[in-house]
């Protein structure tokens, strides 16, 4: 049997290079399918593989495996393209834009919008569901006052974001702290001293944006021309977010996912049979479909056209590719290699965690989606922290921070596609407003390199002791 061996430096750069140059190709020069370019990428990978010494069999259950791994982010944005047709056809969304545009002041628009995404992030515990409800119904209210909607769309992640990872009902925080070795409740606790600062840095700057932006942009006729819109299409009652209640709820009491959502979406067909008029296999069809309707307003219809599991298909085929791509890297090693040739650098907290925070951001890029980054992360840095004693809390908040933070910045990550496609908003346009990660990556280093709120494990008599030091 021919033995098997890492790849070298050099072939990992050709393999990696080459794969970044297909992917810029499509997308930038050739308008071709991102989902082309990563299922063309696997047989780069694949021919690194053969050159490595591993067989076909092998290379495709690494594929299979990684592909595995994401399964259940898959289920969960097929669940939520079903939610999001129905919500909108049952007066749902329309509701909560109605009522955002009532009670909301243009100029503190941006704060509500991370604070209520920020809330329903924190019980929901799932960045991919608050997205696709509060942050859809955020982004119509948000163009509807004039807002620019790639800062619109900055807010609603920051706050998503915030509150995902601080959630112990998230599946990010979960994975992140159990890769690490850490319990889920110590883990959120450590994050803490990262998070509030960095959320009080953000909440300013949204707020200072606010008053910037709404002020004189806000054009009041149109806000008005809008809720008379919505009145006349839809039943507005405040008892039409009774879904969207229930599933927050049912996310709250930590119930499975991918069924909440479904339920969700399912009494968001009923409410509109019941209260919008719809006929029976019309609103059932939403759910596939998506809403569809032609007021003869276009923003309206741009506005309401969306959702349905079909206009999913597309990022689950992004999503399926990037994760087979990612189980392909894993296989071979290809991190583990970049890492060890930078084993002398790592040799203080500052270097660690900024190392850290490269190769989970790395992770997303190559691995293509946020659970290959929080897999990986863990695995390849551990044994840095354990020698610097270095508590491994420390490890499990900086790979949230490079893993879960830069997730949704690169566009052909499970997290890139999802947002861009639910927002309407291209990943390049909304990376330069998700302020929160920038701030939190910015003190993750300051924290690293000047020792604070820092952690590191003493043994003492024989007990492991953690002496923290500010």
């Amino acid at each position: 049997m021919k033995s098997v061996r890492l790849p070298t430096i050099l072939e990992i750069v050709c393999t990696l290079g080459l794969f970044l140059v297909i992917v810029f190709s499509f997308t930038a020069f050739f308008d071709l399918p991102i989902q082309l370019a990563l299922f063309i990428s696997w047989f780069l990978v694949i021919l690194l593989g053969f050159k490595l010494g591993y067989r076909y069999e092998e290379l495709q259950k690494a594929i299979t495996t990684g592909i595995s791994n994401g399964l259940e982010a898959i289920l969960i944005l097929v669940a939520v393209g079903a939610l999001i047709g129905t919500w909108i056809a049952g007066g749902v969304v329309p509701t909560l834009i109605y009522y955002g545009l009532e009670f909301i002041h243009p100029s503190i628009f941006l704060l509500a919008t991370l604070i209520v995404c920020s809330i329903t992030s924190l019980a929901t515990g799932t960045s991919w569901g608050t997205v696709g409800t509060a942050g859809i119904a955020m982004m119509a209210i948000g163009e509807g006052l004039g807002m620019p909607l790639p800062l619109v769309a900055g807010a609603v992640l920051s706050g998503a974001y915030f509150g995902d990872k601080l959630s112990p009902l998230s599946d990010s925080t979960v994975l992140a702290a159990s890769l690490s070795k850490v319990e889920v409740i110590a883990h959120v606790r450590a994050m803490l001293y990262l998070d509030i600062p960095a959320y009080l840095i953000t909440a300013i700057l949204f707020t200072v944006a606010g008053f910037i932006y709404g002020g004189n942009n806000t054009d009041l006729e149109k806000v008005e021309f809008l809720k008379l819109a919505l009145l006349d299409t839809f039943n507005i009652q405040i008892w039409m977010v009774t879904p969207a209640i229930f599933v927050i709820v049912m996310l709250a009491m930590k119930k499975p996912s991918v069924p909440s959502i479904a339920i969700g979406a399912l009494l968001g067909a009923i409410w509109a049979v019941v209260f919008q008029g719809m006929n029976v296999p019309d609103a059932v069809g939403t759910a596939y479909n998506g809403f569809s309707i032609n007021t003869g307003v276009e923003f309206m219809d741009k506005l309401l056209n969306r959702g349905g599991i079909e206009g999913m298909l597309g990022s689950v085929a992004v999503i399926i590719f990037g994760l087979g791509f990612g189980g392909l890297l894993e296989h071979l090693g290809v991190l583990k290699v970049i890492i060890s040739k930078f084993h002398s650098f790592l040799t203080s907290a500052g270097n660690v965690t900024l190392s850290t925070i490269i190769v989970a951001f790395f992770a997303n890029v190559f691995g293509c989606a946020m659970y290959v980054s929080l897999i990986l992360t863990p695995k390849i840095m551990g044994e840095s922290y354990d020698n610097l004693h270095i508590d491994r809390r420390v490890l499990a908040r900086n790979t949230e921070v490079g893993g879960t933070l830069t997730s949704g910045m690169i566009p052909w990550t499970d997290n890139g596609i999802f947002m861009a496609g639910i927002l309407g908003v291209s990943t390049f346009a909304y990376v330069p407003f998700m302020w929160l990660s920038f701030v939190s990556i910015a003190l993750a280093i300051i924290y690293g390199y000047t020792g604070k709120c820092i952690w590191y494990v003493k043994q003492k008599q024989g007990e492991g002791q953690i002496q923290q030091t500010f």
